[in-house]
């Protein structure tokens, strides 16, 4: 396949979602030369969305789990989404009561608003991208990729590009980098297998299928949930704000539910001492979760008593962020077997540590749970089996304690609707991208929780041998376990939003620069110098630290004017930091690599989790006024 200049290097993002939109519109930011970043989608219906944010599938009273003004794609701009939604976002066509709504940063937003938001974003980065930079939206499905010495060769099938005006049916893309951002992939529910065509089961509720299905559904009618994650609530709610007065049941195996975030409540970060007695050796289960018990009841208790502003409600999640820095080093040491099962049984209290719902969801189902009809109800179960009744409906079978003499219960309904999610286990997802990656050592399946991929600190996927498979990232789910083991991030925060923010910009950044390290022919030297940028830095912190500043303003500028002038003070700044070069191309290899020095530095202040956004921004003197004053 041509390229659209014959000197200009491909990135190709596999996946259109919103991890493969955030990261190219980092890309458009970052690039300072000609590039060729193509977004690959194979629905179109998905792309700037993906399964989470779609329209199809996601009716105006979807709103977002999270507050809105946690709905930022930027993380160093922590309100553009509110922003958006009150100042820019096209509202004709809005339904009551959303079209003349004012977002505020703690209140709810409709799921859908997102893809327009994310459309609109790509299309500004776009706008504002050097010349030469060029972003190409092509349809298709990424099904193999050869790793060749100087590029990735991937066969794409049911391909076009629109600015090529030309859809052959398959074609092979060799690119200089590859990011894979393919988002969720469906798990098959093995109780399931008997109904997974019948007309009253729903498979995927954010489908266009499966919202009609709600919708038509007589108001009367019977429904059981499997699950009761907060996807679940969102086909809850939706019954419920439409009238429905029929049984609702929410089957889950653990009987978690979620809490419900207090009015006015912003994400904040606490500082803890590190649960000491986690990082002992690890003995057996039971040993080791009597010590996470105490160490988490005297952390709670401490959050409690020495900060009386937080609410109640929400001291939970913040010792859950305050645990992250310290998680690595406990988890370490439980074996992978035991890590594995560790996080099949509780991920979901996990989740719901870490994560809230906004009362807008919450509120509706609960009041239907109080009802003294229990119009709403807890089944807290195993389910075993969905089969076909004589009538036509599905009888839902669950093992649960208490239920009987044999603790079965069976739930007939008129409708099933399956939250059994997503398939995090690589090795059994039956898609032919991942059975050929894994089938030629390109990809590994997770070796430690056996969730997602291997990949390196960068997002790097490694081969079954520990070593780089090519230059080839992944940005999102595909990240799971190696954000449980490296950073601590457990639950949904392995993979949400606020982990793809800090991923776009890391996978971004590097893809840039590698990319300009190899049009200078540095890039093998980079790992050969990186001593020398090292004493460089103690020789003239101020000069380094000054260019670290430029740097992080560069890459949170979205106005290309602003980068270009930040750009060329930068390169002034990296100038004035040289000794004596031996000759004109020693200092430009010495530049070159001082630079990649300093945009390291500034990923990490940028990604830096152990602040909130607001105080990021302020740290990195990048604030606003309202920033300053709050």
């Amino acid at each position: 396949m041509s390229r659209t200049s014959k000197h200009r290097p491909r990135v190709l993002i596999v996946g259109a979602g919103l991890a493969g939109t955030a990261t190219a519109i980092r890309m458009l930011h970052f690039a300072r030369r000609p590039v060729e970043i193509v977004l690959l989608e194979r629905r179109s219906d998905y792309r700037s969305a993906g399964v989470a944010y779609h329209r199809d599938g996601n009716p105006w009273d979807h709103v977002f789990n999270i507050q809105a003004g946690r709905m930022s794609v930027f993380r160093e701009d922590v309100l553009d989404f509110v922003r958006w939604a009150n100042d820019e976002a096209d509202r004709r066509g809005w339904p009551e009561p959303w079209v003349e709504h004012r977002f505020v940063e703690h209140g709810p937003a409709p799921r859908r608003l997102f893809q327009d938001y994310l459309c609109e974003r790509l299309a500004e980065a776009r706008r504002q991208a050097r010349p030469g930079v060029v972003l190409v939206e092509a349809d298709g499905e990424a099904v193999d990729m050869n790793v060749r010495p100087t590029e990735v060769e991937v066969t794409i099938r049911q391909f076009s590009m629109a600015d090529e005006g030309r859809s052959p049916e398959a074609a092979v893309l060799p690119a200089e980098r590859v990011v894979l951002a393919t988002g969720l992939e469906l798990r098959e529910p093995p109780f399931a297998a008997e109904v997974l065509k019948h007309g009253s089961f729903v498979r995927n509720p954010y489908s266009a299928d499966g919202v009609r299905r709600l919708v038509e559904l007589p108001s009367e009618a019977t429904v059981a949930i499997v699950g009761s994650v907060l996807s679940a609530y969102d086909s809850a709610g939706l019954l419920l704000r439409q009238g429905h007065t029929g049984r609702i049941h929410l089957i889950s195996k653990t009987g978690t539910m979620f809490r419900v975030y207090p009015g006015g409540h912003e994400h904040g970060v606490v500082r803890l001492p590190c649960p000491a007695s986690l990082l002992e050796p690890y003995r057996n289960r039971e040993e080791f979760l009597a010590r996470v018990r105490a160490e988490w009841g005297a952390a709670c208790a401490s959050v409690s008593r020495d900060h009386p502003d937080v609410d109640p409600v929400v001291v939970a999640e913040r010792v859950a962020k305050a645990w992250e820095p310290h998680l690595p080093e406990a988890i370490e040491r439980i074996p992978s077997g035991e890590l594995r099962s560790l996080l099949d049984e509780f991920g979901t209290a996990i989740a719901a540590v870490r994560v809230g719902a906004v009362e807008y969801t919450m509120a509706v189902i609960e009041r239907a749970m109080r009802r003294a009809d229990g119009s709403v109800e807890l089944v807290v179960g195993k389910v075993e089996g969905i089969t076909p009744a004589e009538s036509g409906r599905l009888v839902v079978s669950v093992a649960s304690a208490g239920e009987g003499s044999d603790g079965k219960r069976a739930i007939e309904a008129d409708l099933v609707v399956s939250n059994f999610g997503r398939e995090s286990d690589y090795s059994r997802v039956d898609q032919p991208l991942w059975r050929n990656l894994l089938r030629k050592g390109i990809a590994a399946p997770h070796g430690r929780t056996g969730r997602g991929l291997d990949v390196d600190e960068r997002g790097t996927l490694l081969s079954p041998g520990g070593e780089p498979a090519g230059p080839i990232s992944a940005v999102g789910v595909l990240r799971e376990g190696d954000e449980i083991v490296r950073n601590g991030r457990t639950g949904a925060f392995a993979f949400n939003l606020a982990a793809i923010k800090n991923q776009s910009i890391a996978v971004a950044a590097h893809a840039i620069g590698q990319l300009e390290l190899a049009e200078e022919g540095l890039a093998q030297k980079e790992a050969q110098h990186a001593d020398g940028v090292g004493n460089l830095e103690e020789a003239d912190r101020e000069g380094f630290e000054d260019a670290v500043i430029l740097e992080v303003r560069r890459m949170a500028a979205r106005v290309r004017s602003e980068r270009e002038s930040l750009d060329s003070r930068l390169d002034a700044r990296i100038r004035s930091m040289r000794g004596r070069p031996a000759s004109p191309a020693d200092a430009s290899r010495h530049d070159r690599l001082v630079r990649t020095a300093v945009n390291r530095a500034a990923v990490e202040r940028l990604t830096d989790v152990s602040v909130t956004p607001r105080q990021l921004r302020r740290q990195l003197g990048i604030a606003n006024s309202i920033d300053l004053e709050e």
